[in-house]
């Protein structure tokens, strides 16, 4: 064999890649990787610069809303699968629903949550300001270890999430006719209001909050879900039934709401 050819076999091959972590890491000198080490991902010198800005971007990612679900009622994943553009729901699956601004850093966090485990992905929305996904699992586990692995890659936490600002909620008696028919002509994904039930309405921003209130007032009572907004500027949620019944959903959703913005520090 040659000595050129001898030479240029015995170089360590380099390897790019995107892996934040590590290369961050090489850059600063910290990591010694062998070329042999099949599953690390080396990034070379002439991409420490893009690395080091694609870190700096991810960490400035804002976690808007952070909800995990731990089993969807069968109403609400029934109305998410009428929106759904991914994989479909199915009751009793876990949920995590996630908001971050900027809109489109929700490919980046898309891309990061998919990688760390099995989940599904149902929705994910690209809005002007704001970027949604909706993941699902059966094993809450591996629902739950994706969201720690996006939380750990922006440099986020839980109770760093915005809080739960209600807009507006209003339990209205015995709805009319006229009224009833308007909602269920402007809402045609969920199930029909009936005239004389009465109605729950709840706002609030980040949107994707009502959705840990639909879920939590769907357990406590026997309410039919309406409408259930969680995307744009503000979520609202729609829910009807016998009075009392609407009583004790609307109470579950504000206790919802309230434990969101206790554990929140924004």
């Amino acid at each position: 064999m040659p000595e050129s050819t001898a030479r240029r076999r015995a170089r360590p091959v380099q390897v790019t890649g995107t892996d934040l972590g590590l290369g961050i890491a090489r850059a600063a000198g910290a990591l010694d990787l062998h070329p042999s080490a099949a599953s690390c991902v080396i990034t070379t010198d002439s991409e420490t610069a893009r690395v080091a800005r694609e870190s700096s971007h991810v960490e400035s990612i804002e976690l808007r809303t952070y909800v995990f679900l731990d089993s969807l009622q069968p109403q609400l994943a029934a109305y998410m699968g009428t929106v759904s553009q991914g994989f479909l729901p199915i009751p009793g699956d876990a949920c995590l629903w996630l908001e971050v601004s900027p809109g489109m850093a929700v490919h980046r966090v898309t891309d990061i949550a998919l990688k760390a485990s099995t989940v599904r992905l149902g929705q994910m929305i690209v809005e002007r300001a704001f970027g949604s996904l909706a993941l699902y699992h059966r094993d809450q586990s591996n629902v739950l270890h994706s969201g720690d692995v996006v939380l750990e890659a922006i440099g986020s936490s839980v109770n760093r999430r915005s809080r739960c600002e209600v807009s507006w909620t209003e339990i209205i008696r015995a709805i009319t006719p006229d009224h009833a028919v308007l909602i269920n002509r402007q809402n045609r994904r969920g199930s029909m209001i009936q005239a004389g039930m009465s109605m729950f309405i709840l706002e609030t921003e980040p949107a994707g909050y009502v959705l840990i209130a639909a879920n939590e007032a769907e357990k406590a009572s026997n309410i039919t879900v309406v409408d259930v907004k969680a995307v744009g500027a503000f979520g609202r949620l729609t829910l009807a039934g016998r009075e009392g019944d609407v009583e004790e959903a609307a109470a579950a959703a504000m206790r919802a709401v309230n434990e969101i913005n206790r554990s929140a520090q924004g």
